[in-house]
């Protein structure tokens, strides 16, 4: 018989044992070793039936096995002690709170809000990098003790489990998983009735989602639940699936995780006493509707109009994106967002006659649509939206910072790239979530850089091996469960025994399956490959994981054609596809790879953090110098694969590119690896150790977090906190400002410019007084700042390396408007040029570009 429904019943611990229910459901023990060995401990055929979860080991272990462990004073001891730890790792003063005793404005609570978040297998809740950087950004801020409050959905059947059919093709599926048995409790209020929060939607119908909290250390992360008897059938459905169904499924999710999700937050605060949050930080464009709840109450709350509660919220706003390319940005059909923003109208109005939303009443409709405006009509792009409702906007990495400001350049016309206010933070990965504890025992943490390097080559060359060999284990583990799954029979197996060796050079491929990342480059010579694979004295072995989304067929064919090729007899022992890449297969990988493969098509990569992960083992890079690769590669922690930038054929640039990559392998890394005095490949462990010494501490979440905190948080705080005075008083006058700029801008001019005393020849840092008159359209002069801008020139005068000078008022012009003027040291040999600009000016303003206004001269 099979059950008509499941659901987890958790132990009832003895008296003695009770601390490990906390253990178990704080996500820490994700992150520390000796709360996993005791669990390990309690009972290790448990806990490997448990998937070396906590808390559906205490489910396995038998009531006589409780008892007797309660018995047992070492064990009740261990308990106890681990507790206390705990206790004192939730309630000690971290790196923020002594930080915050010296900067009172730092916030009392930031939320951080994301469409995933990968903390743990154990709570599959994501699909990728960015759920596992999410993860690692929440662990990090626990560790530093930064007040975040997380938000996000949990998802019925999380992302799917990747399994293969007998001719290599992708199979997608769905457990479903039950809360109750998850690292989770119920956000109730005082009375023990559940939260629930409410969004309209369309046909006047209400979806209602619950609240669970899993806690990440020091922080909570609020999951919104759709599948609760409240809701009709559809609407339970909201949650069921990470990135699946159609674009209504998707807009449902993400007006639930952004303006539910803000509800969420007030209800938990009201709730628990916590701070309530004064940054809200954005990641990904998914979340972006936050704002526009925030709004929303601001209005209802406070008496704003729309104008000053937007900028109240761009203060305190921080957007992160992580997308390279517009492809990857969620955009909606108008009518679709028209038809969800005015659901529930009961007035009779139909959705394109209403003015305000109904979904958030008193907000107009035309102002909304108006965020997420593009130049192609009839499109709503959640990125524009999330960076005009958020004053402080960032990439990923220092590459990708600059290809979001070229990639977003056109909402800022008239600036150059190079001035559109996006800045960066490259990712970081938690490192005591990634890094193999024999790192962690040998070598210190990762500011121990002297021990590092004091370490002898024979122990770095061992530590090596041993993870190395661990992997391999591992691999002939999943690839014989992988046969099993795809159809064969144990005895026809025998092979998977011997797949792999300790001894050879092992590198590593795994990721999501897009067409940039490229997972069939390294087959654009399979003889050549083959060749590498069995080549008699440097051998190769190659392990590949990944998922394509369950829509692409493109990605699942790329797959395919690894799998086949790696079923071949002849090869099939030195390269391996591994089914359902996950975070525990992760660790795996990242600690056993000698060489981390990545060549994505440049500069298609955000940031790219597995490369990171290896790279705290002792891994060295092989890869395109693409996202964060591109800024931390030094030429001494790996190798660059030259990339065929002016190649505009993407045939011959593959092509290109994989010769590059196989000559590396052959020519650079195989031998570093294979040539050794006394069994010891020095030129290779001279690597790793560079590689820990230098790299390890630059990609650590830490790092990450304080830039965030110190570069992003603290000012977006600060901007809050003022524009928040004297009843919203500066939030009026910003919007005044930029109402009474909106209706002058238009006629805004520079009517002349002239510049002098410079002598015939003049020369590098001569002075030059440069004078315009311009016509402020009814402006005054502090409302704006004028500048001169000074550069090199070229054929089509378009200026390059340019200098700014702000231009001093100094009266009224001759006929009408105001002349400025300055002095400009020449900062160019050779062909030079010059022009007038004119641009918003307001003490509330991040920059003078942040509003997408320029003047220029002529």
């Amino acid at each position: 018989m099979r059950a008509l429904r499941r659901f987890t019943v958790r132990a009832q611990l003895p008296a003695p044992l009770a601390p490990l229910q906390t253990l178990a459901t704080n996500l820490r023990w994700s992150w520390h070793p000796p709360t996993q060995d005791l669990f390990a401990g309690l009972d290790h055929d448990a806990w490997e039936r448990a998937g070396h979860d906590p808390v559906r080991l205490l489910g396995e272990i038998s009531t006589s096995r409780l008892g007797e462990l309660a018995k047992d004073a070492d064990a009740v001891v261990t308990v106890r002690e681990l507790a206390d730890d705990l206790e004192s790792y939730l309630t000690e003063p971290r790196w923020y709170q002594l930080e915050r005793e010296e900067d009172p404005t730092l916030p009392a609570a930031v939320g951080y809000f994301s469409m995933e978040f990968g903390v743990s297998e154990v709570l599959p809740n994501y699909s990728g990098g960015l759920g596992v950087l999410a993860g690692d950004h929440l662990k990090a801020a626990s560790d530093l003790g930064v007040p975040l409050i997380a938000v996000g959905l949990l998802y019925r059947s999380g992302y799917f489990r990747q399994s293969l059919s007998l001719d290599g093709w992708q199979l997608e599926h769905y457990p479903v998983l039950d809360p109750q048995g998850l690292p989770l409790q119920l956000l109730a209020d005082a009375d023990g009735t559940p939260v629930l929060v409410e969004v309209v939607m369309p046909g006047e119908r209400v979806l209602k989602a619950r609240v669970w909290q899993a806690t990440v250390g020091r922080v909570p992360l609020l999951l919104l639940d759709s599948d609760i008897e409240e809701n009709e059938p559809d609407l339970r459905g909201v949650t069921d699936r990470l990135y699946g169904g159609d674009q209504d499924q998707r807009i449902r999710q993400e007006i639930l995780v952004g303006i539910g999700g803000v509800r969420a937050v007030r209800a938990f605060c009201a709730v628990t006493g916590h701070p309530t949050p004064e940054v809200f930080h954005t990641n990904e464009g998914h979340a972006g509707y936050l704002g526009l709840e925030r709004i929303r109450e601001l209005q209802v709350d406070d008496g704003l109009s729309f104008d000053e509660a937007v900028a109240a919220v761009r203060a305190g706003t921080v957007f992160t994106t992580h997308t390279p390319v517009p492809a990857g940005i969620d955009r909606f059909p108008v009518e679709m967002v028209r038809h969800y923003f005015s659901a529930g109208a009961t007035d009779g109005s139909t959705a394109a006659a209403r003015t305000d939303s109904a979904l958030l009443p008193g907000v107009p409709l035309d102002r909304i649509l108006a965020l997420g405006a593009e130049e192609s009509q009839g499109m709503f792009n959640m990125a524009h939206m999330g960076l005009r409702l958020a004053q402080r906007a960032n990439g990923v990495s220092r590459l990708h910072g600059q290809v979001s400001r070229e990639m977003f350049g056109r909402l800022w016309s008239g600036f150059d790239a190079e001035e559109v206010p996006i800045g960066s933070v490259t990712n970081g990965v938690h490192g005591h979530t990634w890094e193999a504890r024999e790192v962690t025992a040998l070598i210190g943490g990762p500011d121990d850089e002297a021990v590092a390097a004091a370490v002898p080559d024979e122990s770095l060359w061992a530590l090596r091996s041993t993870l190395r060999a661990r992997l391999v284990a591992e691999v002939r583990r999943r690839v014989r469960e992988a046969w099993l799954q795809r159809g064969a029979s144990t005895p026809e197996l025998s092979w998977t025994d011997h797949i792999f060796d300790p001894d050879v050079l092992t590198v590593g491929f795994a990721r999501r399956v897009p067409t940039y990342k490229r997972l069939t480059l390294m087959l654009r010579d399979k003889d050549r490959l083959r060749d590498l694979l069995l080549d008699p004295a440097r051998p190769v072995q190659l392990v590949v994981a990944g998922k394509s989304h369950p829509a692409d067929d493109g990605g699942k064919a790329l797959i395919q054609e690894i799998v086949q090729f790696a079923d071949d007899p002849a090869v099939r022992h030195r390269i391996v596809f591994l089914p359902d890449y996950d975070m525990s297969m992760a660790r795996y990988l990242y600690w056993g790879c000698d060489v981390w493969l990545n060549n994505p098509l440049r500069p298609l990569e955000a940031c790219g953090t597995s490369g990171m992960k290896s790279a705290l083992n002792g891994g060295l890079n092989l890869s395109i110098r693409d996202g964060w690769w591109d800024e931390l590669y030094d030429g001494a922690n790996g190798w660059a694969i030259p990339t065929a930038d002016g190649i505009d054929d993407p045939v011959k640039r593959d092509d290109l590119e994989a010769n590059a990559l196989y000559e590396l392998l052959a020519t650079q890394v195989a031998p570093a690896f294979y040539d050794r005095v006394d069994g010891i490949p020095s030129r290779w462990v001279e690597l790793v150790r560079h590689t820990l010494t230098t790299l390890r501490p630059q990609v650590q979440a830490t790092r990450m977090v304080h830039e965030y905190v110190e570069d992003w948080y603290a000012p977006a705080a600060r901007a809050a906190t003022r524009v928040n005075a004297d009843s919203f008083g500066p939030a009026r006058e910003l919007a005044a400002y930029r109402r009474r700029l909106d209706k002058a801008w238009p006629h805004v001019q520079v009517i002349g410019v002239d510049a002098s005393g410079l002598p015939d020849t003049p020369e590098v840092g001569a002075p030059m007084t440069v004078r315009a008159a311009v016509d402020l359209g009814g402006l005054s002069p502090e409302d704006v700042t004028v500048q001169a801008v000074v550069g090199r020139v070229g054929d089509t005068d378009d200026l390059a390396d340019t200098v700014t000078v702000a231009m001093e008022h100094v009266g009224a012009a001759d006929g009408h408007g105001d002349r400025f003027e300055s002095v400009v040291k020449l900062p160019h040999a050779g062909l030079t040029g010059y022009t007038v600009r004119v641009l918003p000016a307001h003490p509330l303003l991040a920059s003078s570009a942040e509003l997408g206004k320029v003047v220029l001269a002529g």
